[in-house]
């Protein structure tokens, strides 16, 4: 997610930046039995309540340490997995998947109940290196006041994006920094085919897109129609977010509006899958395992979407009615398969660099 800084979730999937439940420290992994290190993004969280089930079931504390951004929190997993942090990452999604499994940051462990998750989210099913744990849509944000106001109809697809109605109002974030930066450059190549993709990433930068670094920034800064946006004077209408974003404008509005401010561009989307694995040279790898199996089981799973904004991936775990209400799942998002992913992202996320910021 997203991650999410997603409490997609992204990296933001994706959409308030939470404290973390659990205790958290930033000092290292400690080597004690009894204790579990969970290594995450900044948008991890979870009701105390569940949180506490299972140490009492279990037998263990689960420590937290929150490392950044999606991007960030693979990179820094990557540089001290001789001496991890921690026993489990939780937050590497699809777009960063191949660069976590090609530098060894995971070892194999086949969770409890995977059998429950559904094909399309096993995207390491043969080696079960990760363990798919939740799922969102990156997706064009808009302003539902501005476009009313201005009489102009909110853009729904990649190419209305580039469309003189609305030049200098599309915000998105950095695609070398940002997980919904690379979901959305991905989502741009797999509309447009690999050598489409910098045409029409042309057409977006003289239609006055903005590039700022994160999700942070973008949602909560640039953007008009979220709640802080307005509060800092965004003035760009259209952000590149999560579809799960619109609920959490109605749901932690300080008075709760009939319908959500926001809307999606449904054809901007593209499909994130969030994944939890057992580090490799973890300290305490029983625990690890515990915990695991815990993010499959359904009482996480259903606690999911209201403290995190993404979809369960366990078949039959529940949704919120506000969730799918105001923030359904795309109905036909654009995908990538990992292997092209990994094939292409580092040299397409150097040419966007070079097009759009240069």
């Amino acid at each position: 997610m997203h991650t999410k800084t997603l409490v997609a979730a992204a990296v933001g999937l994706g959409l308030l930046t939470l404290s973390a439940c659990g205790s958290t420290d930033t000092k290292g992994a400690r080597d004690d039995s009894k204790t579990v290190t969970l290594v995450s993004h900044d948008s991890w969280f979870v009701s105390k309540s569940v949180l506490k089930d299972f140490e009492k079931q279990s037998g263990y504390k689960v420590r937290v340490l929150p490392n950044g951004d999606a991007g960030q929190a693979v990179n820094k997993a990557i540089l001290t997995k001789d001496n991890p942090q921690g026993d489990v990452f939780f937050g590497v999604d699809n777009t960063l998947l191949s660069r976590a499994l090609d530098n060894g940051l995971f070892q194999s462990y086949e969770a409890k109940g995977l059998g429950t998750v559904g094909a399309d989210y096993q995207l390491d099913k043969d080696k079960h290196r990760v363990t798919p744990v939740d799922y969102g849509d990156i997706c064009v944000n808009y302003d539902k006041a501005y476009f009313s106001e201005h009489k102009l109809t909110p853009p729904q697809t990649f190419a209305d994006l580039a469309k003189p109605a609305y030049k200098n109002l599309l915000v998105t974030e950095n695609a070398a920094t940002s997980s919904p930066g690379l979901g959305f450059l991905l989502g741009s190549a797999a509309q447009y085919g690999d050598n489409g993709w910098q045409d029409y990433w042309k057409k977006l930068k003289a239609n006055g897109v903005k590039v700022v670094d994160g999700w942070e920034q973008a949602y909560r800064q640039e953007f008009s129609g979220s709640s802080e946006g307005r509060k800092a004077g965004g003035d760009r209408p259209l952000v590149v977010s999560y579809a799960s974003s619109p609920p959490a404008e109605v749901i932690y509005a300080k008075k709760r509006p009939s319908t959500a401010p926001t809307g999606v561009a449904t054809g901007t989307c593209f499909r994130q899958i969030e994944f939890a694995g057992l580090l490799s040279n973890a300290k305490n790898t029983k625990g690890a395992k515990a915990f695991i199996d815990f993010l499959l089981s359904k009482e996480f799973q259903q606690d999911m979407p209201l403290n995190m904004f993404v979809y369960p991936v366990v078949q039959g775990a529940a949704v919120p009615d506000d969730f799918t209400k105001y923030g359904p799942a795309a109905k036909d998002p654009e995908t990538m398969a990992p292997g092209k992913i990994a094939a292409n992202r580092d040299q397409w996320v150097k040419s966007w660099t070079s097009l759009v910021l240069k």
